[in-house]
């Protein structure tokens, strides 16, 4: 229900990120590789502090992004060059983002449009890959259990030779 008082009143929606500090986040998979092109894009993109790693992004101990996270603060935007250097995959990066959320911290992400959490589109989009993400532990919990059921009653056969 309406309140009367909030007639003629504008509401906007505070989103994080606007205030605070850009923080920059760039990854490398391999020492061989060049990470300037992802530094001077945070840099341009008004990152005042850019954390780094060099790690494969399926590797779980990533010091730099460690150092990221628990360096941000509410109001700050978290920045990375592209999607990939943050996630090791949707799940991870969705909650990532959701934890940064609930910190009251934006991200964003330099190549990707529309990736920018700071934005009520931005916002949306992530809420469509948290949902994607749950999708996808969904279908991996029923083909689990299918395949247990199937093993149980002994109907696998042998690889053939």
């Amino acid at each position: 229900m309406r309140d009367p008082a909030d007639e003629g009143r504008t509401h906007e929606m505070t989103l994080p990120g606007g205030s605070g500090a850009r923080i920059g986040y760039a990854r490398v998979s391999t020492p061989e590789q060049d990470m300037s092109l992802q530094i001077d894009a945070l840099e341009r993109a008004g990152c005042s502090r850019i954390f780094q790693d060099v790690a494969s992004g399926a590797k779980a101990e990533r010091k730099g992004l460690d150092e990221a996270l628990a360096y941000l603060r509410p109001g700050d935007t978290l920045v990375v060059w592209k999607i990939d250097r943050l996630g090791r995959s949707l799940a991870h990066l969705v909650g990532v983002v959701e934890d940064l959320r609930s910190r009251g911290i934006g991200f964003r992400s330099l190549t990707d449009p529309g990736m920018d959490t700071t934005t009520a589109s931005g916002a949306l989009i992530f809420h469509i890959f948290g949902a994607l993400a749950a999708f996808e532990r969904e279908l991996i919990r029923e083909r689990t259990k299918a395949g247990l059921a199937v093993a149980a009653e002994g109907q696998l056969s042998p690889l053939p030779c």
